[in-house]
């Protein structure tokens, strides 16, 4: 556009010269190079807005890019496990309807296992109930207890002293007889 050469700058050097008089001459090229040094500060700043304003722009685009991708692997990954888990149920039901119900599933944790031997493969014989168990009712309840007291419990009453008879308290009584003392041993 502007075809500046060497000869032409040095032809308007010595117009500006003869113009201007070599007493500005100085000052005017200062001021000519401070105001250069602005206008190539704004588009310097420019400039670098401008390449921000483009690597914002791509981040955005990668942005969008990686969330697309996120969305779509998130959707394969669970619409796997919907296959995986549709395939596992399918296997489960033809393992169920081949072999029956699971022998080894225990609806009531609590309750015995009838599989269960002792290390010679008998079954081990349940244990009788202990003698001073409480019977059970038919239904599985205990009885209610009786207002009858138990004679075991009870004390003897041919050694209980008579009703009337006056309780023991303070006054003289026999005391224990001590042991004998321990031989003294001589060092010989």
């Amino acid at each position: 556009m502007f075809d500046i050469t060497s000869s032409k700058l040095l032809l308007l050097a010595i117009v500006a010269l003869l113009v201007i008089g070599p007493k500005d001459f100085p000052i005017l090229l200062r001021t000519i190079g401070k105001y250069v040094g602005i206008i190539r500060g704004h588009a310097k700043e420019f400039r670098a807005q401008f390449d921000e304003m483009a690597r914002e722009s791509e981040l955005a685009q990668i942005k969008q890019d990686m969330e697309k991708i996120a969305k779509e692997t998130e959707a394969s990954i669970h619409a796997t496990g919907q296959s995986v888990e549709k395939s596992l149920e399918e296997a489960r039901q033809g393992v169920e309807t081949t072999l029956g119900p699971d022998p080894f599933a225990h609806p009531d944790p609590f309750a015995p296992n009838p599989l269960t031997h002792d290390a010679n493969g008998v079954p081990p014989a349940t244990p009788p109930a202990p003698a001073d168990a409480p019977a059970t009712a038919s239904n599985g309840a205990a009885p209610p207890p009786s207002t009858q007291p138990d004679p075991e419990t009870q004390p003897d009453p041919e050694t209980q002293p008579p009703a009337d008879a006056p309780a023991a308290g303070p006054g003289p009584s026999v005391a224990a007889p001590r042991p004998a003392p321990a031989p003294e041993r001589t060092g010989a």
